[in-house]
């Protein structure tokens, strides 16, 4: 028989398989993807688009004109919720009812693994009982300060000096996210692995990639596509498998080394971690995970936060005179870096309350969703079939006016102040952007710190404005929330 015969057959099969496959999947998913239904048929077409320009601004219209503030995506089998009585029913109430869920880790499960942010059961409890040890020891969170301190000085403050003087694009032009996601890869490196990423050979550009492709997975209304592609190895599906091996490759080697010459004496995650986990392959999953939540949240909070600064010049400036009398002036520009000591951090209200406030505009996780195991029924009436996504929408969240008043798309820090000037929280259920309930960040102070003082440092030591006036966010789909064009600003160091 010819070849060409061979191929013909091949390809004939394996499209029978993939075929009942996909109606295999649709059929026990739920999932409906010729639903001709309005909302259905602009997320199918992108007819969206006509009106918004990011697809959660879509999202945000949709629940802010539901009376219940729940829509149903049937091609996708997705309920998306924005009410605080039902996020807390899904977070805390019936917890168990709305696991990660399989489907969850089989598009995330090439690059995470077991790793924390997509199990459940036996492997979650492990996991967040060992990093809520470790994340709460003194030492770690020491270590995790120094580490922070040392990358700004070295780093992140030199990177944004080499800017040329003159304030006159093009020339003095810089991607602030670019900066801000090099900087951060760096300083969760050093936490989490106890190496600087600089030395290792592609790491930067090959987790880069995995966590773009990885995240694409979700976004498509069929999982048909890309288990095509990663049974014939091709495409997007091919480059994500050579991003992994590399990875994997150099996690590997990270962990040999450790062994070698011991870890009991230091402080960074994988070493701490050593002493719980033998399993080197379920060690990496777990501190991947943590690379990956640490790296990009970060870097998208930092990016928006000097976004809103520079929309908002006010709120810049008191940040700047509660740190003055905080911890005193920046006498120079040309004065070594005077860094907020942990203390002078808790008496900075208003700066805690900036950075919630452009955590509530725009948060580094716009949704996160959930699977559910048995029937159910929300607090609103809604009835969730087994098997159904939900997803709950901080992004949109930020944004209801039935949440924070008629003044909800207002940057507006003092929102969060008492009458004293103190930081006042609200309910994590009306701000989930940490999560909430059972499942609620463990690196939350972490990631809080980390915010306060790069934005407190900056923005003491610089002018950072927009290249361009009129520009406006626009984002990429992902795992957590990314500019399509970067943030393009112009940085000019402060006169004193």
């Amino acid at each position: 028989m010819e070849f060409s015969s061979l191929y013909y057959i091949f390809f004939l099969f394996s499209s029978f398989s993939l075929f009942s496959y996909y109606l295999l999947t649709n059929k026990f998913m739920n999932l409906n993807p010729w639903c001709k239904c309005e909302i259905c048929q602009s997320f199918i077409t992108s007819s969206w688009r006509e009106k918004f320009t990011n697809l959660p601004d879509w999202y945000a219209h949709l629940l802010q004109n539901s009376p219940t503030n729940t829509i149903h995506i049937h091609t996708l089998n997705n309920t998306v919720i924005a009410h605080p009585k039902n996020v807390e029913h899904i977070l805390r109430t019936n917890f168990d009812n709305y696991p990660k869920g399989k489907p969850m880790s089989t598009i995330l499960g090439d690059l995470l693994g077991r790793g924390i942010f997509i199990v459940d059961g036996d492997h979650w409890r492990f996991q967040r009982k060992l990093a809520s040890l470790e994340l709460g020891s003194v030492s770690v969170r020491a270590y995790a300060h120094e580490v922070l301190n040392k990358e700004i000085e070295a780093k992140l403050v030199p990177a944004l000096l080499k800017v040329p003087s003159s304030p006159q694009p093009p020339s003095s032009v810089i991607d602030l996210q670019v900066e801000f996601r090099k900087f951060s890869f760096v300083n969760i490196c050093k936490f989490s692995f106890g190496v600087d990423p600089t030395g290792l050979d592609g790491l930067a550009e090959a987790f880069d990639v995995a966590s773009k492709l990885s995240s694409e997975r979700a976004l498509s209304p069929s999982w048909i596509t890309w288990r095509a592609k990663r049974l014939f190895n091709v495409g997007s599906e091919k480059r994500l498998k050579g991003a992994i091996s590399k990875v994997n490759a150099l996690a590997e080697n990270i962990m040999q080394e450790r062994r070698k010459i011991g870890f009991t004496t230091k402080m960074d995650l994988l070493s701490r971690f050593m002493g719980s986990v033998s399993d080197d392959k379920y060690l990496r999953d777990i501190v991947v995970s943590f690379l990956l939540a640490g790296r990009d949240t970060v870097a998208s909070g930092l990016t928006m936060f000097f976004y809103l600064m520079a929309r908002n010049p006010i709120a810049e400036a008191r940040i700047i005179e509660e740190s003055n009398r905080a911890m005193g002036p920046q006498h120079s520009s040309n004065s070594s870096i005077n860094f907020p000591t942990l203390e002078e951090l808790r008496k900075m209200h208003y700066l805690q309350a900036a950075i919630y406030e452009t955590l509530r505009l725009y948060p580094p996780v716009q949704i996160d969703s959930k699977f559910a195991i048995n029937d159910d029924v929300l607090p609103d009436g809604t009835f969730v079939k087994k098997g159904t996504r939900v997803s709950y929408h901080p992004y949109s969240m930020g944004r209801m006016e039935s949440i924070w008043g008629p003044d909800c798309l207002e940057f507006k820090p003092e929102r969060w102040l008492n009458d004293d000037g103190v930081f006042s929280p609200v309910s994590p259920y009306k701000y989930p952007v940490f999560q909430a309930g059972v499942r609620v960040c463990l690196g939350k102070d972490m990631s809080m710190l980390s915010m306060k003082v790069v934005a407190l440092i900056l923005v003491r030591r610089f002018h950072i404005r927009l290249a361009d006036l009129n520009w406006t966010p626009h984002f990429v789909p992902g795992l957590t929330a990314t500019l399509k064009d970067g943030l393009p600003v112009v940085v000019t160091e402060r006169l004193v």
